[in-house]
């Protein structure tokens, strides 16, 4: 039988033996237990990484949240701030890429002057026509013109029927001496010498684009011409004279012979 105190000594190795087994027990429990949960963290962080990548989620679990990438303000929505904020950045991207452009045409050797800058100048100055937008002395001729057309304008209101004539011209004399001598017309034919008027040529110019007629006499009757001396005269002849001046004129104009009524006056 063993002595009590290699008993004691038994039941010392003993103790020390369960403690030692319950320590290493313990240990490989917290080791599983710690890689489970490793394992349970990994799983969820690469799970969120998915859902982050692709927006997609596990069915029943609330989605972390993502700011994309065009999120300008990151309040997580991509709203009218961020389009503002988007333009606004464009803009600025535009502004400083045009800023860039201009500095380096300022450096440029030799950069040709633009086309508004050289009209009028020089031998561009060449090509250029009446009416043309630039081309010199449009503007006077412009208002010329408009003086022209207010000035025929009150000449044709002066009297139904106008004599436009030129006080040296043959034909024009013999087309007065018809109209004015020969007829008695109410009211009273207007003449314009046109070689005395101060805008004669340029009357006669006009008068030639309205009517097609550009030489004198040119009788008109309510601002439609019914020719000029030598139509005048063949009209008198066949005793037309009288009938187309009461067909233009209508009862606004009076015409009789005059020396019809001398004659009866004689008689």
């Amino acid at each position: 039988m063993p002595s009590p105190r290699r008993m004691r000594a038994l039941m010392y190795l003993a103790v020390a033996g369960i403690v030692t087994l319950l320590f290493f027990t313990s240990q490989a429990r917290h080791s599983r237990d710690v890689d489970t949960q490793s394992i349970k963290d990994f799983y969820h962080k690469t799970m969120n990484a998915m859902d982050r990548e692709h927006g997609g989620g596990i069915p029943g679990k609330q989605q972390q949240q993502v700011i994309p990438a065009h999120d300008h303000d990151a309040d997580g929505d991509i709203d009218e701030d961020d389009e503002i904020m988007a333009k606004q950045m464009a803009e600025r991207l535009r502004q400083a890429e045009q800023k860039a452009k201009d500095s380096a045409n300022a450096k440029a050797p030799n950069k040709p002057d633009l086309p508004e800058a050289v009209v009028g100048v020089g031998s561009s100055a060449s090509g250029q026509h009446k009416g043309e937008p630039g081309a010199k002395g449009n503007v006077e001729e412009t208002a010329e013109e408009h003086e022209v057309e207010v000035e025929l304008n009150a000449i044709l209101k002066k009297s139904p029927v106008i004599i436009f004539s030129k006080s040296y011209c043959p034909y024009s004399k013999r087309a007065k001496g018809i109209l004015l001598d020969k007829y008695v017309i109410e009211p009273a034919p207007f003449v314009v010498e046109l070689d005395q008027h101060p805008l004669g040529p340029k009357i006669q110019e006009r008068l030639g684009e309205m009517t097609g007629r550009r030489t004198v006499p040119n009788v008109m009757i309510y601002g439609k011409s019914i020719g000029g001396g030598d139509d005048i005269a063949a009209l008198d002849v066949e005793k037309k004279l009288a009938d187309k001046v009461r067909q233009l004129g209508g009862k606004r104009v009076e015409i009789s012979q005059r020396f019809v009524e001398n004659a009866a006056k004689a008689g």
